[in-house]
């Protein structure tokens, strides 16, 4: 699956590792009572993010990379977490006047609103979904949609490693697991040229943008989260309380666009480029944070 609620993964017993994937590397945490965290850098062009082609360029590189953060590691618990590089997938946030209590029913329902929001075959595509609870009569379903054949690619070295990719899921989703549930907030991750943005009011994600950037630089960014505010207030009917950034100073951010900025923090380490989804994984285990 893509994607989890917190309610079950406190529920199961936590895998052995997790690791973040990203073109810069793969990040890894042995999961015990206090987490070990590694990286393992790629080459450049090894992995090329795309939701649309290809991603594993070079084989070899990626199944290398993989072997390094797991070896001496002991597995005797093969299960293991994939975080997934955000741009790979499609987030939305989808609303419907009553969602069926039937799974396929609602499989069914999610892939046909799917159809023509997404730049692939739905039908055939890695879905995950859960509808977020709700006072108000609309509900609103957060899905993560993939190409299979992307994400069969991604978990294949773990495979050939001996691991069981049990849980896979997104760098900004579990990047989410960092920021305060109070208020009206809006999550900026930046990795590479890649910026992903998450509105959410108090616990519930109402809206989920990941786009390629021209650049990194601050106007850029800038442009693209100030009218996200602006379609914040129009809709919610009042601003933003405060912007989380990661992956960028966003010091400026807070003169330019009106808002409190905050950097997106963790106990266990600086959340940044390629580690925000790891860390945020480890924050929704409850230990050591």
């Amino acid at each position: 699956m893509l994607l989890d609620k917190l309610k079950s993964i406190l529920q199961e017993l936590p895998p052995a590792m997790a690791f973040e994937i990203s073109e810069a590397g793969i990040a890894s945490a042995r999961i015990g009572a206090r987490a070990e965290m590694e990286f393992a850098p790629l080459p450049a062009g090894a992995l090329c993010v795309s939701p649309l082609k290809e991603n594993v360029i070079d084989d070899d590189a990626f199944a290398g990379a993989v072997r390094r953060v797991a070896s001496g590691k002991d597995r005797k618990r093969k299960d293991v977490a994939v975080i997934l590089p955000d741009f790979c997938t499609r987030v939305a946030v989808l609303d419907f006047d009553g969602f069926p209590t039937d799974a396929k029913e609602q499989d069914a329902l999610v892939r046909f609103r799917l159809k023509r929001a997404v730049p692939f075959d739905v039908e055939s595509a890695a879905l995950s979904y859960f509808a977020q609870a709700s006072s108000q009569k609309r509900i609103d379903v957060v899905v993560v949609v993939a190409s299979l054949e992307i994400v069969s690619r991604y978990e294949a070295p773990f495979r050939s490693a001996g691991m069981n990719p049990g849980l896979i899921t997104t760098s900004s989703m579990a990047a989410l697991q960092l920021a305060p549930e109070a208020g009206l907030s809006v999550l900026a991750k930046l990795t590479g040229r890649v910026l992903t943005v998450l509105v959410r009011d108090k616990a519930t994600l109402k809206l989920a943008r990941c786009l390629e950037m021209p650049s990194s630089d601050f106007e850029d960014i800038a442009a693209v989260l100030a009218p996200t505010l602006v379609y914040v207030e129009d809709n919610f009917g009042r601003r933003a309380e405060r912007l989380l950034v990661c992956g960028f100073d966003g010091s400026r951010l807070e003169e330019e666009l009106g808002v409190p900025v905050e950097a997106l923090r963790s106990p266990l380490g600086e959340p940044g480029e390629n580690n925000a989804g790891l860390l945020g994984y480890l924050r929704s285990l409850g230990r050591n944070n």
